[in-house]
């Protein structure tokens, strides 16, 4: 990588005041050339995604129809089963549904419908990339407006019905101990004051009861909860492993009954809602396998398509993993952006065996590795399809080493769309 021409770039970035790190542990984070769709790729991307949130919405339905799964298929607690019940059948607002191009077609890792990242880097690297290109599309174009109307849908949906006037204020709940999604923080707070909205900054352990009847975040009224902490976070926690246990392993229950109650009143819009907690659970793609026969044909054909064959890792048998080493992929029910993702081919037999003996029960699933076309630099793209309420609104994409999972190493790459050919007179 040229470092001068890399240096140039990040002074660019920098300038749009949203992303401040354009390096990472000294590397750089972007890559400035951008990935060129064509047209009817993106509409591929896109249509695929817009069925698969509609396949899991499916799904939700059947798990609700299903007496027990949420115990015995699901292993969730008790904060998180109140999460759902309390949510259903309303989980979805803002997903990204994470497409891998192989030579069987376009083919998902997973849908993040709980907290989805990335908006940050797409829209900068992407209005960048256009700046440079203006004959070409930026897909992420529309990505605020459709946000801002989803924001709007649901305080109508949620307040409509309470009567009254209530605080054009957003509580903006995020985990403040950590820096990675500062970013998204203050894109989402630029896009919302524009609106003319408030926006108060915090975490869970600042949400309160106020005196007025309404939910307080640092003290301020606010009338919609823009969720971007993990729904697996306020409930209670265990690791994923047999060897190992979390401290301050209790739910959030306090500010978790503040925010719930608040919502199911009337005096509170949540978004993402906390129903996303089901479809969120990787387990998810293996009830799609396992229940397929219940899906309607047109889902059924979306699982088969686009969905990689998806077990509960303790309905595969053991032998069967150890020979099959090569052809499986283990993933954790709720672990994100390449966290608790082994990959067979990738690892030793030992450290593949140590998995499978440590994994705790109830948690995994094992999932049949495909293998995503690559570039001429060896690399893989994964391209993650942003869904708003229901419909494909920007793309953000990241490349890797073959064979990897698309963790924090990856890079950010812009993507645009060559318009499509205009028809012959």
């Amino acid at each position: 990588m040229d470092v001068e021409a890399y240096d140039r770039f990040a002074k660019r970035v920098l300038a749009s005041d949203i992303i401040l790190d354009p390096w990472l542990f000294g590397a750089p984070r972007f890559r400035s050339e951008p990935i060129v769709l064509s047209a009817e790729t993106a509409a591929l991307l896109a249509k695929v995604a817009e069925d698969v949130v509609e396949t899991f919405h499916e799904a939700c339905l059947l798990v609700d129809e299903s007496d027990g799964v949420l115990d015995t298929f699901f292993g969730m607690s008790p904060a998180q089963k109140t999460m759902w019940l309390s949510s259903k059948p309303f989980w979805h607002g803002l997903a990204r549904v994470d497409v891998f191009m192989t030579s069987d077609g376009p083919v998902i890792a997973e849908l993040n419908c709980d907290t989805p990242t990335g908006e940050a880097e797409a829209i900068v690297l992407g209005g960048l990339a256009k700046e440079d290109r203006p004959a070409l599309i930026d897909p992420n174009e529309s990505l605020r407006s459709r946000f801002l109307a989803m924001l709007d849908f649901a305080v109508a949906a949620s307040l409509g019905a309470s009567g009254g006037a209530h605080p054009k204020t957003v509580g903006l709940v995020y985990p403040t101990e950590f820096t990675e999604d500062l970013s998204l923080v203050r894109l989402y707070r630029g896009w919302l004051e524009a609106a003319g909205w408030g926006v108060v900054l915090g975490s869970p352990y600042n949400l309160t009861d106020g005196d007025d009847g309404r939910v307080h975040l640092m003290g301020t009224p606010i009338s919609v909860m823009l969720r971007h902490y993990k729904t697996d976070w306020w409930g209670e926690r265990a690791s994923p492993w047999t060897d190992e246990d979390i401290p301050d392993a209790a739910a959030l229950e306090a500010p978790l009954r503040t925010v719930l109650r608040a919502e199911l009143e009337g005096r509170l819009a949540v978004l993402n809602p906390f129903g996303s907690v089901l479809p969120q659970n990787k387990r998810m793609m293996a009830f799609l396998w396992e229940h397929i026969h219940r899906l309607s044909p047109k889902a059924a054909r979306v699982v088969e398509a686009h969905v990689p064959v998806t077990r509960r890792l303790e309905n595969v048998h053991e032998e069967q993993l150890f020979a099959q080493k090569d052809e499986w992929v283990i993933k954790s029910d709720y672990g994100a952006e390449g966290d608790e993702v082994v990959i067979g081919r990738l690892v030793t037999t030992e450290q593949w065996e140590k998995t499978i003996v440590f994994a705790r029960p109830g948690r995994w699933v094992a999932q049949r590795y495909f293998d995503a076309e690559r570039t001429g630099a060896g690399e893989t793209t994964n391209l993650g399809v942003y869904v708003v309420a229901g419909q494909a609104a920007g793309l953000y994409a990241r490349t890797s080493p073959a064979g990897t999972a698309t963790d924090a190493a990856a890079l950010s790459v812009p993507v645009l769309v060559a318009p499509a050919p205009s028809p012959s007179p």
